[in-house]
């Protein structure tokens, strides 16, 4: 009677072993399937990307990275070529995303809580340049403007735009707030950037369109021009901190549901970005190199996640 309790209480033990791992492999989903994930072309996202991509991995999945324009992605996103794109900025998803999102093609996941910065921005020692800063208006004051003036815009001040390709809107901001500044844009990121660091250094007047994260914001302190009042909520060259989203393809949740559950929980914080954009962007170092060293040391950050996602 002991041997023939114990061979039912082994069966038993066998029986909930096997139901758990056939309920582990159901919430998996397609496992056998790779997650294609988005590769965008900023460093940011290459980032929150393979922080994903490795998170993934450990819940047992496949993931393949496929480099994807901003725009074009969205198209690959719709037909299920592209599963997922984990940081989409909203202020620049073009014509496409809206249209396959009204069509339930994609879904927004919801928000990476990156807390994205774009705007005026300037090196702090400017604060002492233009009392008053960051108040808008503190740019109009004239010893404010003849700091910023160069031989080019005289007698207006220099305002460091945007390269022109991006589709700048400060000249307009400018203009309709009758700012006595020229819009001067930037050759290209890199220039942009080279200059900030440059002046910087030889706390040389400055004022720029830029964003947060930036590894630049990793080692040096900015602030924020708090700019003009919108005209409305219409206002296309009105400057808001953009929303920056996790977008899936509409079948993903019901193929891979504990990736969806995963994807759904991750965030990222923009402290964290800007420090990893450095070391990556400044110093060479390797991107999986430097997301692992992150997974590695922030177990207590991303392991509910992956608990809220294994059940």
């Amino acid at each position: 009677m002991k041997n023939n309790h114990s061979t039912c209480v082994l069966a038993a033990a066998w029986l909930l072993l096997g139901s758990s791992t056939l309920a582990n492999s159901a919430a998996l989903g397609a496992k056998e399937e790779p997650i294609k994930l988005a590769m965008v072309e900023w460093t940011g996202a290459h980032i929150s990307t393979h922080i994903t991509g490795q998170l993934l991995e450990k819940l047992g999945y496949k993931v393949e990275y496929v480099t994807a324009g901003t725009f074009p992605q969205f198209s690959g996103l719709a037909d299920g070529s592209i599963s997922a794109s984990v940081e989409v900025w909203m202020n620049n998803v073009g014509e496409i995303f809206p249209k396959v999102l009204a069509e339930k093609k994609i879904e927004n996941v919801g928000s990476l809580k990156l807390e994205a910065m774009e705007g005026w921005a300037y090196p702090k020692y400017m604060e002492e340049v233009c009392p008053g800063l960051p108040d808008w208006t503190a740019l109009n004051k004239p010893e404010c403007v003849q700091a910023l003036s160069v031989p080019e815009t005289a007698p207006n001040g220099r305002f460091l735009d945007y390269p022109a390709e991006w589709g700048p809107r400060a000249a307009t901001i400018l203009a309709d707030n009758k700012m006595p500044y020229t819009a001067v844009p930037a050759g290209s990121e890199g220039a942009l950037v080279a200059e900030l660091e440059s002046a910087a250094a030889a706390k040389k007047p400055l004022v720029l369109m830029f964003w947060k994260p930036h590894h630049m914001l990793s080692v040096l302190d900015v602030g924020w021009v708090t700019l003009p009042p919108c005209k409305s909520d219409a206002d296309l060259n009105c400057i808001k901190p953009p929303g920056v989203a996790k977008i899936a393809w509409s079948g993903f949740s019901e193929k891979w549901p504990a990736a969806y559950a995963l994807l759904k929980g991750f965030e990222m914080k923009a402290e964290d970005q800007q420090q990893m954009m450095y070391r990556i962007d400044k110093k060479g170092e390797k991107l999986d190199t430097v997301v692992k060293e992150w997974i590695d040391q922030n177990e207590a950050v991303w392991k509910p996640w992956i608990d809220a996602a294994g059940n």
